[in-house]
């Protein structure tokens, strides 16, 4: 199994280039099973996640391209895909257990086909993840659904049907399955306290290019009216505003200088202004985002998670990460997963102090951490690792970085042309 080296204490200068956002891409992938026409999509990274999906994809019928260097951006991606022939409707466990996003199939699999059967969705063990926000909505539009054997088998016999729809919480997956479906229900649907992220927005702007009408994506009421059919297009996915954050933090940490190219500051929400409160400089450079670092150490800042344009769960790890070695003491506490503080036995065999009270944990913050061998428990934990890796004394190693494949795309190689002392080893 493969590990990471890191030899720590380098500051991070130069320049890496953002991919496109993993979580748009997984929702737009789905979309292609509304249209019997190509769906092309640019700025597609390439990630264990993506493969996964592709793959399920795959065994549903849909046929799938995908070419590399494309759209004029270096180590970019392009995938085609046509689902005129969906074979079955079944998307079975092997692969739906392998990452919790395959579940986006089902939306789009009623919506078109009237039927889907598709296995409890698996992925990282950060808490529990209940697809029952996903079901209310559909149900609401029509769906008789069941759970048998550990699938979801739903049936749609008389067609998907517009409706108003109130997520008790604004989930961004049952958002995105929501908005799928409804592309293809008849009439309009209007779905209440929907997500806000930008993901979502880029989802909003995909399936309207495909023929629906998408309104009020970026607010907590979509309105979508639905389209007899739809058709293919060709859509750049937007950048990757947790990788883009995960790097800025990697050059606070290391006390250095980076451009993150192709990132915008305006997708960071919360985690910017954060950022800039721990003394990180982010500045807007036409499409990119020059970071550098203002301080000797860190100021320790208190952060919340909460739902965008809050501070992103996603970032939580990370931040957790620069805190260790903040010049005072911060809190951080998780509202969005029960489980998402795995990388705190971890962060301390490197010498930080952290205590954690209940969904909260308080960051005492140290001169400096030390290397060790470390274990990776999931994608974002993954991530501060390897950040406090880049700012330890010493020599670390991380295991089980096939979490860091899921989202972060040649991660080594990017910072590497930064100057830090990285390598991948078997």
């Amino acid at each position: 199994m493969d590990r990471i080296w890191i030899k720590g204490g380098q500051p991070l200068h130069g320049s890496l280039t953002i991919g496109g956002a993993k979580n748009a891409a997984l929702p737009l992938m789905a979309a292609a099973l509304l249209t019997e026409e190509t769906l092309i999509l640019r700025n597609l990274p390439r990630l264990a996640d993506i493969t996964t999906m592709a793959d399920l994809l795959g065994e549903l019928g849909v046929e799938g391209i995908f070419r590399t260097g494309t759209n004029g951006h270096s180590g970019s991606s392009l995938i085609e895909m046509r689902a005129a022939n969906v074979r079955t409707v079944t998307a079975p466990y092997d692969l739906v257990r392998k990452m919790r996003a395959s579940v986006l199939v089902l939306g789009p699999l009623l919506a078109r086909i009237g039927m889907a059967r598709v296995s409890l969705p698996g992925g990282c063990a950060i808490g529990n993840r209940p697809v029952d926000l996903h079901l209310l909505g559909l149900r609401a539009l029509g769906a008789e659904i069941e759970l048998k054997d550990g699938y979801v088998e739903a049936r749609a016999p008389n067609g998907l049907k517009g409706a108003r729809i109130d997520l008790p919480v604004p989930s961004v997956g049952a958002t995105e399955n929501i908005m799928l479906a409804a592309s293809l229900a008849k009439g309009t649907t209007e779905l209440a306290n929907a997500a806000r992220e930008p993901e979502i927005v880029d989802l909003g702007r995909c399936l309207a290019a495909m023929g629906a009408t998408v309104e009020g994506t970026g607010t907590d009421t979509i309105r979508i009216v639905g389209a007899q059919a739809l058709h293919g297009t060709t859509h750049d996915i937007i950048p990757d505003r947790i990788e883009a954050g995960s790097y800025a933090l990697a050059a606070a940490i290391t006390g250095g200088a980076i451009t993150l190219e192709r990132a915008d500051i305006g997708q960071l929400g919360a985690a910017a202004a954060a950022m800039r409160s721990t003394g990180l400089s982010l500045e807007q450079a036409g499409k990119d985002i020059e970071v550098s670092c203002k301080t000797n150490r860190p100021h320790p800042i208190n952060v919340t998670t909460e739902p965008f344009p809050g501070f992103p769960t996603d970032m939580q790890a990370q931040m957790m990460a620069l805190m260790t070695i903040a010049d005072g003491a911060a809190m951080i506490t998780e509202t969005i997963f029960e489980n998402r503080f795995m990388h705190v036995p971890e962060l301390s065999r490197m010498g930080a102090d952290i205590t954690v009270h209940g969904s909260s944990a308080m960051v005492r913050g140290v001169s400096r951490l030390r290397a060790a061998p470390v274990m990776a428990t999931d994608l974002r934990a993954s991530m501060s690792l390897v950040l406090a890796a880049l700012a330890a004394e010493g020599e670390s190693t991380i295991n089980r970085v096939y979490h860091l494949d899921r989202g972060y795309e040649r991660l080594v190689e990017k910072l590497q042309g930064c100057g830090a002392k990285i390598d991948r080893m078997k």
